[in-house]
């Protein structure tokens, strides 16, 4: 079977970027003018978390939205779009409301015009949680152009927003595939392996040391798949197929605790039975997986 972008979860997210508008965060009057507009529309973000109201989230007028720190996300068919960033106890309705970005992900195919500014507003989010301090002096930073920069005002070094690179990798021997899982997931969830690149470390080199270390298994060719935004908190995720060289598997007890090879027949029955749960959503382990199945993974719609 030959799989299609339209089955691949993680390519909504190219597909449906907005434009950043990234000349125009400096522009005070711009921004004001945007921020007026009735069409304007402004994703809350309560601390790192978004309002679900109904399976949606809330996207409000400028003029409803709280008062919080104000992110430029850019626009969309005309659209400019916000978000605000509000302390959580400053948070509108019930705290229950509010959740990770991680729990919205499963429904995020249903408005893959969403995903985007969801992962930016997020990422920017966890950015200005994690970063409110100079580094060189320890004094409070002060928001500049739109969000995308934290400037501190008594020594004036500014901080800008980092992505951590990680590599996802489908490892493969012949026509199985090697999924695994982390001791603190629930016992049914299994995933493709990943890791975060170390420094001086190329991306390929990244992924055979990674599976290495995890499952034992020496990785040979390393080819690119392609990649995703991951605010959970900074992380761009680079996906790639590894061929596997050895079959053998000694999983490293602390990342991983179980691993096994998957035939097609088998990873499909034990989803069909409710045996094993595998990533959905936009997930690009979710399109690792469907690429080599080689259609929509069992139990999609």
């Amino acid at each position: 079977m030959d799989v299609t972008d339209e089955l691949l979860p993680h390519v909504a997210l190219s597909r449906h970027a907005h434009n950043r508008l990234g000349l125009q965060r400096t522009d005070e009057a711009w921004l004001e003018e945007r921020w007026a507009d009735p069409a304007t529309r402004v994703l809350v973000v309560a601390g790192t978390r978004l309002r679900v109201l109904g399976g949606e989230v809330p996207l409000v007028p400028a003029a409803e939205a709280p008062d919080g720190t104000r992110v430029l996300l850019g626009e969309t068919d005309g659209t400019t779009w916000f978000a605000s960033i509000v302390a959580p106890e400053a948070a509108p309705g019930d705290p229950e409301e509010w959740v990770p970005l991680r729990g919205l992900l499963p429904a995020l195919p249903g408005r893959p015009e969403l995903a985007p500014l969801l992962f930016h507003a997020i990422g920017l989010a966890e950015w200005h949680h994690a970063t409110r301090f100079c580094p060189r002096c320890a004094t409070p930073l002060v928001s500049r152009a739109a969000g995308h920069e934290l400037r501190c005002p008594r020594c004036d070094r500014a901080q800008f927003p980092r992505t951590d690179p990680a590599v996802i990798m489908a490892v493969r021997h012949g026509e199985e595939l090697l999924l695994g899982r982390q001791p603190r997931w629930p016992a049914d969830r299994w995933s493709t392996l990943a890791g975060f690149c170390e420094p001086g470390e190329t991306l390929e080199d990244a992924v055979r040391r990674e599976v290495d270390e995890e499952v034992g298994v020496r990785v040979g060719e390393v080819t690119y798949f392609g990649n995703q935004p991951w605010p959970l908190p900074a992380s761009l995720m680079l996906g790639f197929v590894a061929h596997a060289e050895t079959r053998e598997i000694d999983v490293d007890g602390a990342e991983i605790e179980a691993a096994r090879w998957f035939s097609r027949e088998e990873f499909a029955a034990a989803v069909a039975a409710g045996e094993m749960q595998v990533p959905r959503g936009v997930s690009i382990s979710s399109s690792l997986i469907a690429d080599w199945y080689g259609g929509p993974l069992p139990g999609s719609d």
